[in-house]
């Protein structure tokens, strides 16, 4: 019988909803629990079980909210094994669990995490045992997640009916929280772990570096402009296309957070989700993002801000996409990416949307319902 290992970090994304841009560290969670953010990694891996729920396998989990509780909550009987502390949980208690996993002899450990998680599991495991990421974290530079939560489940879905599925060597990496909270990323590599790849739930290494493009970023972000209306307030994304527009606009940007402009200000920087919300209630407003260069997501790759409840009230309409032609043909045909956190968000969002791709020049891109 198939044995999967679960490992949860409750403590995983946390810092991203009250912009915190990561969840590393016992007072950086502690804050943002003080702030307000409520653990997500336990929905998101109830997400990928519950595609496993008509399947045969032994599920072995560690204590509590590490993946007991979640396990039993969607109605598995696990196989508990270790002990946990009470408190928050740390870095320290992923990499006991991970390597007693391996000396349990699971066939595959499934986590629940963002980089972080990754680096911790790959500091004990190396390639003792395969392992498959359900995407909960702030930063997810790593290519050991699948695209979302559902995705994960559809992947050990295949190996526990049998299926033929390749397992590859995939990069581990985090950046230096410090820096990118002061607007900088700092990527570095930790080591590979072995992972069962399905090219189409399987996400890509992030693609670092600033757009080379100037002219083609200006032509961007001439037409957002010109497309921008009095009394609309207006939620600008992160990332390097987003902040061309926002210096054609003179505006000072937060290159890895979410700002809000209006009548050509920044009204709001630096935004929270709880504050997106506040701002956006009984005002006309819309999304500008871009998408993850290598990777295709639009929402749920450090911008967490972009809570559900914002998303459903801006509806696919209000949303624009922006991204030059070089970024989407580095996709090689994949789709765009939402991973919300929630079905119906993901369906809603989910088809053929314009990107905007330069000065009165747009594409119609497909978004995968994944």
């Amino acid at each position: 019988m198939f044995r999967l290992g679960l490992i949860v970090n409750p403590m995983a994304g946390l810092g991203g909803s009250v912009a915190l841009k990561g969840s590393d560290g016992a007072e950086t969670a502690q804050l943002a629990l003080e702030r307000g953010a409520e653990p997500k990694a336990g929905l998101r891996t109830a997400q990928a079980l519950a595609v496993l729920d008509e399947l045969t396998f032994e599920l072995v989990c560690w204590p509590g909210p590490m993946g007991e509780d979640i396990a039993r909550q969607c109605g598995f009987e696990p196989t508990v094994i270790g002990t946990l502390a009470d408190g928050l949980t740390t870095a320290e208690d992923t990499e006991r669990a991970a390597r007693a996993m391996a000396d349990e002899g699971v066939d595959l450990i499934l986590f629940a995490g963002g980089d972080g998680t990754a680096r911790n599991i790959c500091n004990v495991l190396d390639d003792r045992v395969p392992v498959l990421g359900v995407p909960a974290g702030v930063k997810i530079h790593s290519g050991v997640y699948a695209v979302t939560p559902k995705a994960a489940g559809e992947v050990v879905a295949m190996l526990i009916r049998g299926d033929l599925v390749t397992l590859s060597e995939q990069e581990v990496r985090d950046i230096d929280e410090d820096a990118f909270r002061q607007g900088t990323v700092r990527a570095r590599w930790y080591g590979e772990l072995k992972v069962p790849q399905e090219h189409r739930y399987m996400q890509a290494v992030k693609q670092g570096g600033k757009e080379s493009e100037e002219l083609v970023l200006d032509d961007i972000a001439a037409h957002v402009i010109e497309q921008m209306d009095d009394g609309v307030r207006y939620i600008m994304g992160s990332g390097s296309t987003v902040q061309a527009v926002m210096d054609q606009l003179g505006l000072d940007n937060t290159l890895l957070g979410v700002d809000v402009v209006e009548n050509g200000e920044v009204i709001a920087a630096d935004c929270t989700a709880a504050q997106l919300l506040e701002l956006t209630e009984g005002c006309e407003a819309r999304l500008v993002i871009t998408l993850i260069g290598g990777q295709g997501h639009i929402i749920g790759r450090g911008n967490q801000q972009l809570s559900v409840p914002l998303l459903q009230r801006l509806g696919k309409e209000n949303i624009q996409v922006i991204a030059t032609k070089t970024k989407l043909n580095a996709l090689g045909g994949r789709p765009l990416i939402v991973d919300s956190g929630d079905a119906e968000t993901n369906h809603l969002l989910s088809g053929l949307m314009p990107v905007v791709t330069g000065y009165h020049d747009q594409v119609l891109y497909t978004v995968a319902d994944l």
